[in-house]
């Protein structure tokens, strides 16, 4: 049975989970950082992705993401990083307090540290969002039930010059397929909210580091 990660008493639980975590990895410096939104679809628990644009540079386009982007500067931590990107990309305006913690960093293959804040936004109609359309060209939910059924759950082998390299998640069977970094933070997040119930069959679903 999914849990009611949407209550009172499972905000406070994962708040206590990521305590320490959150702490020290807000007074460390980051490249970048992305908000992973729980929201309620119609009721139930879901989180919240963007489809980037296919018009932006670089190896990325078109994939499937979390709000967010490089570090800038004058942001004060990663979580204000975050909080600014997703209101930049589609609009959203996250209150600091709706934070519920920050998840374990991800790493992409240029060693790039990318740090995952979860945050509650409560009910949202992702049609009523009006992303940035030179960053974004959708935004949709995906409830967690369907994340967490196994028909849904795929994992994809990495190869480089005809060598395996590592393997990562994919969520299939959605209006778009989540794989690379996204599904990482994605069976990050659902380890977290639904325990006992999502069993990843990878150990460390990470990157390399080298």
């Amino acid at each position: 049975m999914l849990p009611d990660c949407l209550s009172a008493e499972g905000e406070r639980r994962c708040r206590r989970l990521l305590a320490g975590a959150t702490a020290r990895l807000r007074a460390r410096p980051a490249a970048a950082a992305v908000l992973v939104p729980l929201c309620s679809l119609r009721g139930v628990p879901a989180l919240l992705y963007t489809l980037r644009s296919s018009r932006l540079p670089g190896r990325h386009k078109g994939d499937v993401s979390f709000p967010g982007g490089k570090c800038d500067p004058a942001d004060r931590d990663v979580v204000h990083t975050a909080l600014r990107e997703t209101r930049e990309e589609v609009g959203l305006v996250v209150p600091e307090e709706h934070v519920w913690g920050v998840l374990r960093p991800v790493h992409d293959q240029q060693k790039t540290t990318v740090v995952p804040v979860l945050a509650g936004v409560g009910p949202l109609d992702p049609q009523s969002l009006r992303p940035n359309p030179d960053e974004v060209d959708e935004v949709f939910a995906l409830p967690l039930a369907h994340l967490l059924q196994e028909q849904n759950q795929g994992y994809t082998h990495f190869c480089h010059g005809g060598h395996f390299r590592y393997t990562l998640p994919v969520f299939l069977h959605g209006p778009h397929r989540i794989w690379g970094l996204t599904a990482v933070i994605t069976e990050f997040t659902l380890q977290l909210l639904a325990p006992g119930v999502y069993h990843p069959c990878l150990a460390s679903p990470e990157l390399p580091r080298g």
